[in-house]
């Protein structure tokens, strides 16, 4: 199962006032009875399956406000449906210009690229007619020195000006031109407003080759290991401008990640040819080259022996223990050795194995990568008694801006409570509360707040609107989702929402909805600064359906679109770098499993996208995982992404019980770690939502118990 996902449409029995509610913007979720400013009609709560319940009816029947039937934007909001709209903004497919821009797509997916000119002029009058000149221009950017191209492509930019396709194309010509050295025309080409990290380090080499020296600071900032950022640092290192200072933690980054292409060449930074040759044949064999090393030499030396102890670590801890005792922890400085220790660390770490404690202690606070300053906090959150001056110690170590993420500001806090520095705490508590976050979840829990959906903002105006319909980047975007073009859409709709005020991009959301494209409205309500709409953040489509077929299988219907949100972003054909498939990101093999296992005798692989098949097997294999993690969300959850096998390995490994939130923080896989605190944070505001009530996400954490570890009879 793989990420992202979001929401159903709330349904409500009575259709003609559900609809006349929807147009007007309406509809929202009234305050739980203690928080009412005044005394209100009798209550109804808009239950997620789209019906309508009393107050007190059940305390699982949370009820709907009868003040939902006029304008009360001080109440939470519901997740609600599309209203009734005006027609698509898409531009039709079926004239003779689309046509031509879909054949130009074509051409250019089948690498037909002498055939792209020729569709140009037919395009004209489509509003994508900018695609199939784009895609020819792209062909033509290696000549852009002879003339006519070059005038081509100033023409294009000209008349294009502040779209997206200008934008992409002016940075393509960037990198062609820095490729080539022609520093000139990088400079000349002025800026690209949604540059790569790529187009950014080809910029600052033209400047650093200009005149203007570029600095450390500056090359760190943008690089990443690719092309011109390699041919950067080629340059600034010529220049020494990069000493190994800078230098020697990118090396110990790729070593730790095994990216061993990448080392090789921070190593030749690094290196001289005597020592380089030293450094390769360490590589080759870590363990046969270093029983040849018998004393300290050089710092370089203890450089590459440091790296050898490392490189054995990654597959024999206990062999790498050995020679760290037998020789060279009072053989190496003491920088060294602790570097070392840090990275058997984290490999162990990486299998919750209990010696990664005592060795991050060995590591003391020498400097290490983001991720192993991370796992030191980690792993000493998971120890039966936790030492929280040793977590503070920890995050203190860290740099910025990693230090001042939610994640460790939140377990600063903790430490500094745990400490009796109350006050402290409550400080940075308050620091990260309002994010809508899972640490801001926390946050706000230790300050003795509850959950609730946020006040809604007023509603998008038609004004506004309309000014949304009008801009030609999201109309190009709407055509390009409605004619199945996703890889093309997203870019171009990021690209025109940028830079837009709160009320713009809560429009742009409200278009994206009437649209059905409903990964926009989340993504782009979610950039909103003070202006924050939970009915678009956490819209529900799909009328109840969802909430349906979680309810037939016991599951509840919040947290199953809380993990839909993360898995798919209720994209229908959504489908994963692995092959998962559809809204609930079902795997072929436990899709065949789970519809054999229920009787859903007409599957096939082909219907694994439909709605009904996708979230009947999802929710039917997400209750039985849930059964077989022991009713746990958080271990489901995990369970749901990873494998059922998996959390059940993670939850054997455990001392002692944890808190629910250090066993989702301290789970060894990147994806299913974040995964699982999008799922459960999702979930918390899913039932704020839909019930009204006021929702506490540690409660929903639980605690999670050591257990045998026991083979999962689930797929």
């Amino acid at each position: 199962m793989h990420t992202s996902a979001k929401y159903q449409n709330i349904r409500v029995q009575v259709r003609v006032l559900v609809a006349a509610l929807a147009c007007s913007g309406t509809v929202t979720m009234s305050l739980p009875a203690h928080a009412q400013a005044q005394p209100a009609a009798e209550q109804y709560v808009l239950k997620a399956d789209g019906s309508m319940a009393p107050v007190g009816a059940t305390a699982q029947t949370p009820s709907l406000s009868t003040s939902a039937l006029k304008p009360n934007s001080s109440a939470p909001a519901t997740a609600s449906a599309a209203p009734t709209v005006k027609e698509t903004i898409a531009a039709p497919d079926a004239t003779a210009a689309a046509q031509a821009v879909a054949a130009a797509r074509q051409a250019l997916n089948s690498k037909q690229y002498g055939q792209l000119a020729s569709y140009v002029p037919q395009a004209r009058g489509d509003v994508l007619a900018t695609y199939p000149e784009y895609w020819y221009l792209r062909t033509q950017l290696g000549l852009y020195r002879t003339p006519n191209v070059a005038q081509s492509l100033e023409q294009f930019l000209e008349k294009n000006n502040g779209s997206y396709l200008a934008d992409r194309l002016r940075g393509e010509w960037v990198l062609t031109a820095a490729r080539s050295g022609d520093f000139v025309t990088v400079r000349n080409l002025g800026q690209v407003l949604n540059p790569s990290n790529q187009v950014l380090c080809a910029q600052l080499e033209a400047r650093h080759m200009g005149g203007q020296r570029a600095t450390a600071a500056e090359a760190m900032k943008i690089f990443v290991p690719f092309g011109a950022c390699w041919k950067l640092f080629d340059q600034l290192v010529a220049d020494r401008v990069l000493t190994n200072a800078e230098l020697i933690p990118y090396l110990h980054e790729a070593i730790e990640n095994n990216k061993l292409p990448d080392a090789r060449r921070f190593a030749a930074y690094v290196f001289d040819t005597k020592e380089l040759t030293a450094y390769d044949a360490m590589i080759k064999a870590p363990a046969a080259w270093l029983a040849t090393q018998t004393a300290l030499g050089s710092v370089e030396r203890n450089e590459i022996i440091a790296i050898g102890l490392a490189r054995v670590a990654r597959t024999d801890l206990a062999a790498a223990d050995s020679l760290m005792n037998r020789q060279w922890k009072n053989l190496l400085p003491k920088k060294y050795s602790q570097w070392v220790y840090g990275q058997m660390a984290l490999v162990a770490s990486m299998n919750l194995d209990p010696r990664a404690y005592q060795w991050y202690r060995e590591s003391g606070t020498v400097r290490l990568s983001d991720n192993n300053e991370a796992w030191r906090v980690r792993i000493a959150l998971r120890q039966p008694k936790i030492d929280w001056k040793w977590v503070m110690q920890g995050i203190d170590t860290m740099r910025e801006p990693q230090r001042s993420d939610p994640t460790w500001v939140y377990w600063k806090a903790r430490g500094l409570a745990a400490t009796g520095k109350k006050a402290d705490a409550e400080k940075a508590y308050a620091s990260i509360a309002a994010d809508y976050s899972f640490y801001g979840q926390l946050a706000a829990e230790e300050l003795g707040r509850t959950i609730t959906a946020p006040k809604r903002p007023d509603p998008v105006t038609e004004q506004e609107l309309a000014q949304a319909r009008a801009n030609p980047g999201l109309q190009r975007a709407v055509t390009l989702f409605k004619r199945g073009w996703r890889p093309e859409a997203v870019p171009e709709w990021n690209f025109a929402i940028r830079g837009m005020t709160d009320r713009q991009l809560l429009a742009a959301s409200e278009l994206a909805r009437r649209e059905s494209i409903y990964d926009r409205v989340v993504v782009t309500s979610g950039r909103t600064k003070s202006e924050v709409d939970f009915t678009q953040r956490f819209v529900a489509p799909f009328e109840g359906r969802v909430s349906a077929q979680a309810r037939e299988v016991n599951v509840e219907p919040a947290w199953v679109y809380g993990l839909i949100r993360q898995e798919s972003l209720f994209i229908m054909d959504a489908r994963s770098h692995v092959g998962a498939s559809g809204l609930m990101q079902l795997m072929p093999a436990t899709a065949k499993w789970m519809a054999k296992k229920i009787g859903l005798t007409d599957f096939t692989p082909s219907s694994v996208n439909d709605f009904d098949t996708n979230t009947k097997l999802g929710t039917s294999y997400l209750s039985m995982v849930q059964a077989d993690l022991g009713g746990s969300q958080v271990l489901a959850s995990a369970g749901y992404n990873a494998g059922p096998g998996r959390p059940m390995l993670w939850r054997s490994k455990l001392d002692a019980p944890v808190e629910g939130a250090i066993f989702a923080e301290t789970i060894p896989f990147n994806e299913t770690r974040d995964y699982v605190k999008k799922v459960m944070s999702n979930a918390t505001y899913y039932a704020a939502v839909f019930t009204g009530n006021p929702q506490s996400l540690k409660q929903r954490l639980g605690q999670i118990e050591p257990r045998p570890y026991g083979r999962s009879p689930l797929p």
